[in-house]
């Protein structure tokens, strides 16, 4: 069982990950609960999107097993694997044409059978989904008049107006400033905190995350270490890990400063 005595969602069992058979990280055991926010960090090039896609399911583990609610990933099929998990790139999608509100409608693709006829329950998650992520007003805007800020708050809401169990996202606030990095946290707080899904997000932003995160999964190396914020910040592991970084963990003040 995970934090709070909640299911597992999503783990991992001895799983190591990589490109062509070649493994960057090994021995990845790890598992995100129900009503929790998980922070994925790291040094750059250490694997975490590497390890965030094969979670994901876009690329096979090079060993050892992924389960989503206790089914093999591997066993899943498309459809059921977009029923479990939504997921949101770094990348801002090119929608063309297509105004916010046919976007975030999108993420009910899984449930609205082959036709994509939107029922009253599909109408009612897209509004609900804006609602909670703040996306009504500019509903009709086309998604290139929108800031960095206000397009990532519209492709969480896509991934919310899913409706999974678990939320999955790559360097989300990649492009933002503090402001609005702080915003996007707080709302996946949130998300996992009132709404009791689980959430995984590689960053950057290892303030915010030590700050807003529940867990850290921290990797250090070839391998990975887990545990809670606090424990991050007591153990060590992150004076190590970030030492050759230019980044030096000061465990007194809890925060990070630039050598």
């Amino acid at each position: 069982m995970g934090a709070h005595g909640m299911s597992n969602l999503l783990e991992t069992h001895d799983l190591c990950v990589g490109h062509s058979g070649k493994a960057i990280v090994n021995g990845v055991d790890m598992s995100i609960s129900s009503g929790e926010l998980v922070a994925l960090i790291g040094l750059n090039g250490s694997g975490k999107s590497t390890l965030l896609r094969t979670l994901m399911g876009f690329i096979p583990p090079v060993s050892g097993v992924v389960k989503i609610n206790g089914v093999p990933l591997t066993k899943m099929n498309a459809s059921e694997r977009a029923k479990a998990i939504a997921v949101v790139l770094t990348d801002r999608p090119s929608a063309g044409l297509l105004d916010v509100g046919t976007l975030i409608a999108l993420g009910r693709q899984p449930w609205t059978g082959r036709f994509g006829h939107h029922t009253a329950k599909d109408r009612a998650a897209v509004k609900r989904a804006m609602e909670r992520t703040g996306t009504t007003a500019f509903a009709t805007r086309a998604l290139d008049r929108l800031s960095d800020g206000e397009a990532q708050r519209v492709m969480i809401a896509r991934a919310l107006s899913q409706d999974t169990p678990l939320l999955i996202l790559d360097e989300p606030t990649a492009f933002l400033d503090l402001v609005n990095r702080v915003q996007v946290f707080r709302l996946l707080r949130e998300l996992a905190h009132k709404e009791g899904k689980g959430v995984l997000l590689s960053t950057h932003d290892l303030q915010t995350a030590l700050d807003q995160c529940d867990r850290v999964v921290l990797i250090t190396g070839a391998s990975i270490w887990s545990g809670t914020t606090a424990e991050a910040r007591s153990s060590g592991v992150l004076e190590r890990t970030f030492a050759s970084d230019g980044l030096r963990f000061d465990p007194e003040s809890g925060a990070f400063k630039v050598v």
